[in-house]
């Protein structure tokens, strides 16, 4: 290399499915030359469902319009930022002004990282929780802030111990990533639930994060933040298509607050993209009109999936939450379990021989199997995933990936159907009954 990368980037790793997904394809590729299956991934939340036909009818009509092809707003067109808001009147009960407290994205996790230029400086704190997405730690690294967990426990629907939140040093902490139904554990909120968080923000100054694109997802009542008296004063939401429309892929997302704050995240905005293809800002206005029937549907499938996917854990002796919202199932395991009596093969090396995970505090490890189970220093659910990926050529997310409480977790999606779902329970059954 010609040039040091910036010290910013020595604080964090390239995404773990970013990785897991390159060693994957080597196991793939292996397998393909040798004849044998490919690995079933139940790893990433990316809906394999088609979007609404309206969205795909009005992409193509406005992809052939001449005028569709030129630069955009920087803050939307009217027509996206009104349906946005009309969106979250007619489901979450919110009032959003689309003139002004409403910014378009490319996807709502471009959101995580211009919120956090927009409002970090270097030394300020941000409340990540723990376990959660590690998208909220990473992105305050990068702008060299300092993170401090808080603690989502099972013994407490994995919501924040307030009394404990009360009496950490909240110094210099300006920002509060908070995320329900929630990823991974699949807690859903509540009205009480998001109101003791506008009063937690707005008693101590820290602006609340709501991070909130799984609250259709196996969820009767969507719910919103911005749906709290008072809650714009000191709240920020990040929502978007991708899980709710079957459009991962598309990359439409919007962050909703107050015009003073949403003012700041398009300073940082502008700066970086030239608006988004207008075609597919018409999409999303199309995607956005779907009625109540459309998420019954979608639901409907979704219940199928869980169901299976439990199957999945009880084989593996795995104990998780039948009724759990959002696009995930989570699932605790023990050295009891059936899954922790297999021993896995070793996993391929990257090339290079550098195969470092790192979970969502950064807290960095080999990710290849030592030598003997003495040495064996991965959590409970990275063995067990280990297993199943190497043993039964099925993918399972080692909870740890999203901080030290989800260490004994392992996480599936329901981004898979009944049938590869089955055939994946197929291959871990046989795994199992061969020891």
């Amino acid at each position: 290399m010609i040039i040091r990368p910036a010290k910013r980037t020595e604080s964090v790793q390239e995404y773990y499915f970013s990785r897991k997904l390159k060693e994957i394809g080597r196991m793939n590729a292996a397998r393909d030359a040798a004849g044998e299956e490919r690995i079933i991934n139940l790893g990433i939340g990316a809906p394999d469902g088609m979007p609404p036909a309206e969205a795909i009818a009005a992409l193509v009509e406005s992809a052939e319009r001449k005028d569709s092809h030129a630069y955009q707003s920087y803050v939307g067109l009217p027509a996206l930022r009104k349906a946005f808001a009309d969106w979250y009147g007619r489901y979450y009960h919110a009032e959003l002004d689309p003139v002004c407290e409403i910014q378009p994205l490319v996807g709502s996790k471009e959101g995580i990282l211009l919120i956090s230029l927009a409002f970090l400086d270097k030394g300020d704190k941000v409340l990540v929780p723990d376990p959660g997405y590690p998208t909220y730690s990473s992105a305050s690294r990068l702008v060299e802030a300092d993170v401090v967990t808080y603690d989502l426990k099972a013994e407490n629907g994995w919501w924040p111990d307030f009394d404990a939140l009360e009496n950490m040093d909240l110094s210099g902490v300006k920002i509060m990533w908070t995320n329900w139904p929630d990823m991974p554990t699949g807690a859903a909120a509540s009205e009480n639930l998001y109101s003791r968080l506008v009063d937690f923000g707005r008693r101590h100054g820290i602006l609340v994060c709501n991070d909130n694109p799984y609250s259709f997802i196996l969820n009767d009542r969507p719910l919103s933040i911005l749906a709290v008296p008072g809650a714009k004063e000191c709240c920020l939401e990040l929502n978007s298509l991708s899980k709710a429309h079957n459009m991962s892929g598309w990359r439409i997302g919007m962050v909703a607050g107050a015009s003073d704050h949403i003012s700041q995240i398009l300073k940082v905005k502008s700066q970086m993209d030239s608006g988004m293809f207008k075609p597919l800002q018409l999409a999303a206005v199309a995607a956005l009109s779907q009625g109540p029937e459309w998420f019954r549907e979608l639901n409907d499938e979704y219940r199928r999936r869980r169901v299976v996917a439990g199957e999945i854990f009880d084989f593996l002796g795995a104990e998780y939450d039948r009724d759990s919202s959002g696009l995930f199932l989570w699932g605790k395991v023990s050295e009891g379990s059936p899954v922790m009596k297999c021993r896995s093969p070793r996993p391929m090396a990257a090339p290079g021989g550098n195969d470092m995970t790192q979970d969502s505090s950064g807290n960095e490890r080999s990710g290849r199997e030592p030598e003997g189970p003495e040495h064996d220093v991965r959590s409970l659910g990275e063995r067990a995933s280990d297993t199943v990926l190497y043993g039964a050529g099925v993918f399972i997310t080692p909870g740890f990936i999203f901080g030290r409480n989800g260490a004994d977790y392992i996480r599936i999606s329901l981004c898979a159907d009944c049938d590869t779902l089955r055939l994946a329970g197929r291959k871990i059954r046989e795994l199992l009954s061969g020891q």
